[in-house]
Order: C-alpha cells, then structure tokens, then sequence
C-alpha cells in the first residue's frame, strides 16, 4: 500500500513538471517575436558597448595622450598661461577638457587647469575645475580636495576650507596626505578663531604621525592653539 502511495505521488510530481513545461512550451511559442528582438536587442548592446570602447573611446583616450604632454611641460616649467591655453602649435589644459572631457586625460587636465588656476590666484575658476575632476586614485582625490580648500582659504571662507581639508584627509589614510591635510584644517580653523578644534587636530597628528613633516614640527603650533583656546 505505502508503495502504491509513493508511486501515485511520483505520478502527481511528474504530472506537475509535465505542466510547468507545457505552459513554458506555450510561452515561448505565443511569445517568439518578442523573445527574439530581446535578444537581439541584447546582444546589440553589448556588441556596441565593445564596439564604443575599441573603436571611439580608446582612440580618443590615445589622441588626448598625445595632445597634454606639452600643456604637462608647460605646467612643469611654470609656464602657466601656455599650460592652461596652449600655443600656436599646442593646445592647453582647456582645450584638452573641451575636446577630450568624456575621456580619462580630459578628467586629468580638469585637474591640472584648476592647479594652474590656483597659482595664478584666480580662486573661482580654480574651484570650478578641481570640483568638476572626478579622481579614482585616492592620493590624487585628496589633493585635488586640499586644492580646492586652499582656494577657498584665499576667498577667506575659512570655514569651508576646513571642512574640505578634513574631508581630503579622511580620503587618504597614509603618511603623506593625511597629516597635510589635517595640519591646513587646523590652521584654517584657527584662521577662522576656533582654536579648540585646532588644538584637537595638531593632538592627532602628533599623537598618530610624530615622524611626517607636519609632525616632527607641530609642538610649536600646538602650544599656540592651546593658549589661544585658554587651555
């Protein structure tokens, strides 16, 4: 009896999966038109994203290659104007972002013509740039924020300028920006009379980085902030 059962279930299970590929069966022939363009629709898409990348986008990321390494020399030797507008033989920075912006270069001359900008003191145009570079290596990420800060330090929005030192170096965690970064915060926030949080910061860097730059002279800037701050 118990045999029978099982065999009866088995028949019932098999009845069911029978059923299930009958109605795919049906689906898929009610539906072919439409299954198919699907599918071509796909497979167009990923052909044309390969497609985008072989034959537009990496022979633009090699032609602006070629065209920055002057405005790169120019911005080497301090030659900040030919840097940022080319010559009658080179473009600059600006022409490598209008012409090239979508690619990986035109990214990087953002980040350039906003440096250049920086040094020669128009601090607005220095911020539109650095902001509009999207950097995925983290040292360069949190330079182009401490820039950006700088700028803003030379507006004296000390109180912006802070927050991006701060926000650059929490970008970067390693020996070289981060006790940068938090030492131009503390000097913002005492530019902008908030000693404690200046104080609190030059703690961190002598406490975590004694042996950066920053560190190895930051005795001096600590013992101001803390008589300033009435501690």
């Amino acid at each position: 009896m118990a045999k029978y059962k099982g065999t009866e279930k088995g028949d019932e299970r098999l009845e069911v999966v029978e059923e299930a590929l009958s109605k795919s069966e049906k689906f898929i022939e009610n539906n072919q038109k439409l299954i198919t363009i699907t599918v071509l629709v796909l497979v167009a898409i990923v052909l044309g994203y390969f497609g985008l990348n072989k034959y537009y986008l990496e022979p633009r990321e090699k032609e602006a290659q070629l065209q920055i390494f002057m405005a790169e020399k120019y911005f080497e030797s301090d030659s900040l104007n030919k840097a940022l507008y080319g010559d009658a033989n080179n473009p600059g920075f600006l022409d490598i972002v209008d012409e090239f912006g979508s690619t990986k270069t035109g990214n990087l001359a953002k980040y350039y013509a906003g440096l250049s900008y920086l040094k020669l003191g128009e601090y607005n145009e220095a911020i539109t740039y650095l902001q509009n570079f999207k950097g995925k290596d983290l040292i360069i990420s949190a330079l182009a924020i401490g820039a950006t800060a700088d700028a803003y330090v030379e507006l004296n929005d000390n109180a912006k300028a802070a927050d991006l030192y701060l926000k650059a170096a929490k970008k970067s965690n390693n020996e070289l920006t981060k006790p940068m970064m938090l030492f131009k915060a503390g000097r913002a926030y005492e530019l902008n009379g908030n000693y404690k949080k200046a104080t609190e910061l030059y703690e961190s860097i002598q406490k975590e980085y004694p042996t950066s730059t920053e560190g190895r002279n930051i005795d001096k800037f600590l013992s101001r902030a803390k008589s300033l701050s009435g501690n």
